[in-house]
């Protein structure tokens, strides 16, 4: 199999932080929850998706290879997001074994930096696991620096009806995960109004 004959699981990827946008892995379509993490090749085709933001090449082969143990640290990892964002946008401290179980995931990854130094220093990120577990290790230890930096206070949940996504809101006028959303709970309002203003038949 090629991987771009990977079909992805239909998660939306709308330019959020990488770990939102694993949590958002989870979603709702016409009001219906959805995973689009349901196979080892959906999680190839979403890490193929999104390997352009990662520090270090993940191959091809890699990503064709992903297993059920790969799937099941991502849906572990994903869920641990969904409840760290969610207590984010409550204002609530979350279940200590969700923290302990983001933290496992990072010390999973074996990650550390070296200093290189051929004609100019470099720091190079390093670590002993390679492939899928590598790159849902840069995620978690990502999604250790947006839940616990100053980002955290402006996670928000999409309030379309509906929606279960997450988004950074980095702008104050953003309201909705997405355009769509943001189309659609406008022309809500608007048939409201029409509504309300036609006489009673």
């Amino acid at each position: 199999m090629q991987l771009r004959a990977l079909a992805g699981g239909g998660a939306p990827l709308l330019g959020e932080p990488l770990p939102l946008e694993l949590g958002n892995a989870t979603y709702a379509a016409r009001g219906l929850p959805l995973d689009g993490l349901t196979t080892p090749a959906h999680l190839g085709a979403w890490l193929r998706d999104v390997r352009p933001r990662l520090s270090f090449r993940l191959t091809d082969a890699q990503l064709l290879s992903c297993t059920n143990e790969d799937l099941a640290a991502a849906r572990d990892l994903r869920d641990c997001i969904r409840a760290l964002a969610d207590a984010a946008v409550r204002g609530t401290r979350p279940l200590a074994s969700t923290v302990a179980a983001l933290n496992a995931h990072v010390r999973a990854a074996g990650r550390w930096r070296e200093l290189s130094w051929h004609t100019e220093p470099a720091v190079i990120e390093k670590s002993n696991i390679q492939g899928v577990r590598r790159a849902l290790g840069e995620i978690a230890a990502q999604a250790v620096d947006l839940f616990g930096g100053p980002d955290r206070q402006q996670i928000r949940a999409c309030p379309a009806p509906g929606c279960v996504l997450y988004f950074l809101r980095q702008h104050a006028r953003r309201e909705w995960c997405s355009a769509t959303c943001g189309n659609r709970m406008r022309a809500a309002r608007h048939y409201d109004r029409i509504r309300a203003t036609r006489p009673a038949r």
